[in-house]
């Protein structure tokens, strides 16, 4: 047997989509009552959650640095988040995961205005269906926003990768499993820099290059969208003042 073709002869992809053609996003800001900061975004058939605990005071102490606020973050995938029931432990590739999103949103928090104090990111993967690395950085940059921490800026994060052959955006899991390869990465619009920039699988050098600039796209779509939600956001809580 042959290998699945994931792009049919009209150019549609498994999930009916074009090549530059993002999931269906859904986006809402300040979805818990109990965190100083939240979010929660549908991308496809992703949905992850963020939440934002700080600045508090850091435990244990001796963690502390004098001049700055300490960012820490968990990314972690529910048991139930993909077909097969994952162990609730947390994985080498959840702590990697954890490591890469925290120096991703570093650039943007500005932490030297809270000395001696953490600032706790939680991403709870709910379901899983590719690319949940780029879902939770947007989502934890909303969190951290709705939190009012004060930031030079918001991560928006987006992958494009390549599948028989042709680079398309934002990659499923089917995609992400049997493409030849990924790339995820992040960009902060206001400071127009990256804050992450990964490879998986082999690409020619003019494929790569095509790969980052249609990510980059999709990353200011996405940016539009965080704006968009943030501004409901807000809109919402005025009219509940007006109303009451």
């Amino acid at each position: 047997m042959g290998k699945t073709r994931l792009i049919d002869e009209n150019g549609l992809r498994s999930d009916g989509r074009r090549a530059d053609e993002l999931r269906p996003i859904k986006i809402e800001v300040g979805t818990l009552e109990n965190a100083n900061g939240s979010a929660y975004i549908e991308q496809g058939k992703c949905k992850i959650l963020a939440a934002v605990y700080g600045p508090h005071e850091a435990h244990p102490r001796h963690l502390t640095q004098p001049d700055r606020a300490i960012l820490r973050c968990r990314y972690h995938m529910a048991p139930f988040s993909v077909p097969e029931r994952k162990s609730p432990a947390p994985s080498r590739r959840e702590i990697e995961l954890s490591k890469v999103i925290r120096e991703s949103l570093e650039p943007v928090v500005m932490t030297e205005l809270f000395p001696r104090t953490m600032i706790d990111i939680f991403i709870e993967v709910l379901q899983a269906d590719g690319g949940t690395r780029c879902v939770g950085l947007t989502a934890a940059s909303l969190a951290l926003a709705d939190a009012g921490i004060p930031l030079r800026g918001l991560v928006c994060a987006c992958a494009a990768g390549k599948v028989d052959g042709q680079i398309v955006l934002d990659l499923n899991d089917l995609e992400d499993k049997e493409g030849e390869a990924d790339c995820p990465i992040a960009f902060i619009p206001q400071l127009n820099v990256f804050s992450l920039l990964q490879m998986d699988g082999l690409m020619l050098a003019e494929e790569y290059e095509k790969a980052v600039n249609l990510a980059l796209e999709g990353c200011r779509r996405i940016y539009e969208m965080q704006i968009e939600a943030i501004k409901k956001k807000y809109r919402e809580a005025k009219a509940e003042d007006n109303n009451q």
